[in-house]
């Protein structure tokens, strides 16, 4: 089970497995937790990730042409563990992978190698059930997506919600946006009204303000594009031996710069 502390609202940063290298993904997520991460999704390359923008196409090229597949991310978990990460980690992969691996395989590998809960981008709501009922087998939830185009279906996806309930800012795919629709406020509260979870928000969230603004309406925040972008500024200093450690610390001091306004105090509303 996944039992999540909202308070304060959660950070949830996302990085794609293998990128640069499947030992530096390794220190990232150590580096993410000690820079105040409450959970961290794991993301699987897949060569069409529909729900992706360039930013994670581009990383998710560069994990594939390293040979990381779905059995290798998931033995990644294993490794962090080992390393010393204790949040929570979320299996964040197309259903594709899963299906080829077998989905009992895949949820017994999971929990075997330390992960916490799943997330497919690809696999509706209406066909998730089968999943979700192995995922409760094998202690593993399969969190939840909510677009702004679900309507009459948010009521139902809330209500099924496990561990947390991750709701896409805007409509496209994942990458850094400027500005976030003016409407997204109004869509978070009605989720949250049907949720028994945490309402994460993610999608586009690329800077400390949009962080500020985020943390008055929802429990949690994901950011992944503007991570991921900054693994792949720093990609060859984080393969080269005598820069790799102040290229985590830079990435680190990124991190925690984007999730400080969650730390800070509420404004009175």
């Amino acid at each position: 089970m996944l039992l999540l502390s909202v308070n304060p609202p959660l950070f949830i940063p996302f990085i794609v497995a293998g990128d640069p290298s499947p030992e530096v993904t390794v220190d990232l997520a150590l580096a993410l937790e000690e820079a105040g991460a409450d959970l961290l999704e794991l993301g699987v390359p897949y060569s069409d990730p529909l729900a992706d923008g360039p930013t994670i196409q581009r990383a998710a090229a560069r994990a594939l042409a390293g040979n990381m597949t779905l059995p290798k991310a998931i033995h990644l978990v294993a490794e962090m563990r080992k390393k010393g990460v204790t949040i929570p980690i979320i299996l964040f992969t197309y259903y594709n992978p899963v299906l080829q691996l077998g989905e009992e395989s895949f949820f017994a590998l999971a929990r075997e190698n330390g992960a916490n809960g799943v997330l497919i981008p690809d696999l509706p709501f209406e066909e998730s059930g089968p999943l979700r009922e192995l995922g409760e087998r094998f202690g593993l939830p399969l969190i939840s997506l909510v677009a702004p185009t679900s309507k009459q279906r948010i009521e139902r996806i809330a209500s099924a919600a496990q561990g947390f309930l991750y709701c896409v800012s805007s409509l496209g795919v994942t990458g850094v946006r400027e500005t976030l629709p003016e409407s997204l406020g109004d869509f978070v509260s009605e989720v949250k009204r049907h949720s028994r979870v945490p309402v994460a928000v993610g999608f586009g969230i690329s800077t400390p303000e949009q962080v500020a603004m985020l943390k008055e309406v929802c429990d949690g925040v994901v950011i992944g594009s503007a991570l991921v972008q900054k693994v792949e500024q720093l990609g060859e200093r984080l393969l080269a031996p005598e820069e790799k450690e102040a290229a985590i610390a830079e990435f680190a001091a990124y991190a925690r710069s984007l999730a400080a306004p969650l730390h800070a105090p509420c404004s009175l509303r």
